[in-house]
């Protein structure tokens, strides 16, 4: 709590705090009614073993599964595959099921959860201390809790964690809180291989003044911009030391079933608006208009926000963008959180608010039940 003070304000911090309890708990609450849905499903339905299955596994379905595991066994006991995720969600977890009656699986939803209210927190106040608007900021936090992709903050993902990280560090390097920021980064880049892109914005605001700053406050600069990536290296250094290829885990992503390798983007978007069209694998095409929404957002955020924040953004969205499968495009897309504030910032006024956050609770709504019964790949 201290460095978020140092870098945001007690003050703000505190503002923070009361306007991301509401829709934070909104969107629990939504996410927990598409569960119930879920399994109403499965016993009036009688679905396929694999639906059932994945209905069972609720809040520890799809990759939350794999960051219990590696919480609970290490990586060697989760196999191989377990590389692609990152370790510091796994610490995390490991360390709350420490606590007496606290088994691995609730451990690490305490620790999403923690990480989406201390992110939502977090984000009201760089909305607010960018732009002066309280209620632009309080937007903010009720569409980074109720778009359709954060049901994934409320499973156990790492998402939430990155997004408190990412957001922490944007305070501190707008505050010039340059040690904090690279503490932050550093944890970020633990966290999910996204955070290595906040190099981007930290490296552009290190250079912001970096000529009349003193040569002490040079070392900070850089160390700033650099602490997600560092984290990055050490974290394949201990896998070309374990298992002998520092890249497993990018190789392990590049398998079809997952990412996939590097895919030119208009084609993976054509071929995703065929599907639309001709009403196929609508799971897969679905990616198509929320692709061109986020493509609009950046455009927004690079025009009306501080560069550092459009930057951040759009390299997220080209990682995104680039690979040959887009499963999980809405997830990733949510990480880049600047999206949200130029979403904020374009649905002003009472009426056009209500609109936006009812569809975008229909969404939530919607997405996590199809993501529950096996139908989305979130």
């Amino acid at each position: 709590m201290r460095a978020l003070s140092a870098a945001s304000g007690q003050g703000d911090l505190s503002w923070g705090i009361r306007s991301a309890v509401v829709p934070w708990v909104v969107a629990r609450v939504v996410v927990a009614g598409a569960l119930v849905a879920a399994h109403e499903f499965v016993n009036q339905a009688k679905p396929s073993a694999a639906v059932a299955t994945r209905v069972h596994e609720g809040l520890l379905g799809w990759d939350a599964g794999w960051y219990e595991s590696i919480a609970r066994h290490g990586y060697a006991g989760a196999g191989h595959l377990s590389l692609r995720f990152f370790p510091l969600v796994p610490l995390l977890t490991r360390a709350v099921s420490s606590v007496p009656g606290i088994g691995s699986g609730a451990a690490l939803v305490v620790v999403a959860n923690a990480s989406a209210f201390v992110g939502v927190a977090l984000l009201a106040v760089v909305a607010r201390r960018e732009t002066g608007d309280d209620a632009l900021a309080r937007r903010a936090a009720w569409l980074v809790c109720l778009a359709p992709a954060a049901f994934t903050q409320v499973m156990g993902y790492a998402e939430a964690t990155l997004l408190a990280l990412s957001v922490g560090t944007f305070l501190a390097l707008r505050a010039r809180a340059w040690w904090w920021a690279a503490a932050l980064g550093l944890a970020a880049g633990a966290t999910r291989p996204l955070g290595v892109m906040l190099v981007v914005p930290a490296a552009i605001e290190a250079l912001r003044g970096w000529r009349s700053a003193s040569p002490g406050r040079h070392a900070a600069r850089v160390a700033a911009a650099v602490s997600p990536a560092v984290s990055l290296a050490a974290f394949l250094g201990w896998v070309r030391w374990r298992y002998g290829d520092a890249f497993a885990p990018f190789r392990v992503q590049q398998q079809g079933a997952l990412r996939g390798g590097f895919a030119d983007p208009l084609r993976t978007l054509a071929h995703d608006a065929s599907l639309l069209v001709h009403g196929r694998h609508l799971g897969s095409a679905l990616h198509l208009p929320w692709a061109l929404l986020a493509i609009a957002l950046v455009v927004v955020t690079l025009r009306r926000w501080p560069l550092s924040y459009g930057a951040f953004a759009a390299a997220i969205l080209v990682v995104a963008l680039t690979a040959s499968n887009l499963d999980g495009f809405e997830r990733y897309a949510l990480s880049a959180f600047p999206l949200v504030l130029a979403g904020a910032g374009l649905t002003s006024g009472p009426r056009l608010e209500r609109v936006a956050l009812t569809l975008a609770a229909a969404g939530l709504a919607t997405y996590a039940v199809l993501a529950f019964t096996n139908l989305y790949v979130p």
